[in-house]
């Protein structure tokens, strides 16, 4: 039996009909414009900075304030070191450096006192030098002294010998009365005198020869003097370039004081920011050892999301655009964040490209009809994140959220 459906029946269903299918193509639309416009992606998760701790000295841990999960603020204490050898070392280090320093003090002063030395042979050296140049010029004018002499001696004796023989001429007259008594005696007389003036240039002669050796002597002497006032000045030179290794020294136990105190300083370790602890593998007691690592802090100032699109995407996460995000496990709330960057490059796949290794690439033979497009991380950050709330690796959900030339 056929049942017929009145034709106004038809015609509204029609017309249903149409509207679920306009409706759906209109709802469609706005999804893929929606989409397209302010793009989103479930493939993100939550992350922020952490760095290891590890000790830069090593030795038994004496405090350790801090639990697992804890969080600390900038300057708490994170762990102390037994610091009693570093403490030792770094007084040894300042005791050797006042003790250099007492040297040089010490040697200063001495060769303050070599300086003076020096001054005084050098002072020496010209006295000397002016004692050798004026003895020189005795020596001449004793020279010249004794020229002299010997030409008045040889003088006086010539006139000795006139006078003699002249005397000799005129004693055997008197007897003959040629000449009277008073010219005997005359002779006689002069030729006293004259016997008296030799003797007198022979004196002065023999003070003349005396006076150029004195004079000698004298330039020997001041000679001598020479030679030890400028052995005395480079012995003093010498002394003086003693300092320069001790100055030299000054900068390495500068060095060692600094070093030393630096270690000292390293056995208490603070929070160099807020942070949260977590992988505490450490104790009280414990021996640790320079570079391996006690525990991780999570830096606590700033979050970020690292969030996945696709290339066709990318032109839509422009630097400071506007995002909120939802974390999976509270879903009703609602963070708001910005776009920071967007990286510029991923593994290519060697399925599409090849491998890359040497000599020549490898690309691959066969053709995949299906790309799928590739996805390149977007850096955003999240805006006044609440404390204790965020931790690393939570997954996210980012939607893109329309600029003002959008709107």
């Amino acid at each position: 039996m056929r049942i017929s459906i009145p034709q106004t029946f038809r015609s509204k269903g029609s017309i249903v009909s149409a509207c679920i299918v306009v409706g759906a193509l209109v709802s469609a639309g706005l999804v893929l414009c929606n989409v397209v416009l302010y793009p989103r992606t479930d493939d993100a998760e939550v992350t922020a900075n952490f760095i290891g701790i590890a000790p830069v000295v090593e030795g038994p841990v004496v405090q350790l304030p801090i639990h697992d999960n804890d969080f600390v603020k900038k300057g708490d204490l994170l762990y102390k070191i037994d610091d009693q050898p570093y403490l030792f070392a770094l007084q040894n280090a300042i005791a050797a450096q006042s003790e250099l320093e007492g040297e040089i003090e010490n040697e200063s002063r001495r060769i303050s006192s070599q300086v003076n030395s020096v001054d005084v042979a050098n002072a020496g050296e010209q006295s000397a030098l002016a004692n050798e140049t004026r003895a020189a010029d005795e020596i001449e004018i004793a020279q010249a002294a004794i020229a002299r002499s010997e030409g008045a001696l040889k003088q006086a004796q010539a006139d000795e010998s006139y006078a003699i023989g002249n005397f000799h001429r005129i004693e055997p007259l008197l007897t003959q009365g040629f000449v009277t008594e008073d010219d005997v005696h005359k002779a006689r007389t002069t030729a006293d005198a004259k016997m008296a003036a030799v003797d007198q240039a022979n004196s002065q002669l023999q003070l003349a020869k005396a006076s150029l050796l004195s004079a000698s002597a004298q330039r020997q002497q001041a000679k001598a003097q020479i030679t030890q006032s400028r052995a005395q000045v480079k012995e003093s030179a010498h002394s003086v370039l003693v300092l320069a290794p001790l100055l030299a020294q000054r900068e390495q136990r500068a060095a060692a004081v600094r070093l030393a105190r630096y270690n000292y300083e390293q056995c208490s370790v603070v929070a160099p920011f807020d942070a949260r602890v977590t992988n505490l593998t450490t104790s009280e007691g414990q021996y640790v050892q320079v570079g391996k690592q006690l525990f991780t802090l999570i830096d606590n100032r700033t979050w970020w999301v690292l969030a996945n699109f696709r290339e066709t995407q990318i032109s839509r996460t422009g630097r400071g655009t506007a995002v909120d995000v939802f974390l999976m496990s509270d879903t009703s709330r609602k963070y708001h964040g910005v776009v920071e960057s967007a990286s510029f490059g991923v593994t290519p796949d060697p399925d599409v490209v090849g491998k890359f290794s040497e000599g020549l690439p490898d690309a691959q033979r066969t053709l995949n009809w299906v790309r799928l497009a590739s996805r390149y991380p977007v850096r955003i950050r999240i805006i006044d994140p609440p404390p204790a709330t965020l931790r690393v690796g939570q997954v996210a959900v980012v939607v893109m959220r329309p600029s003002h030339r959008d709107r």
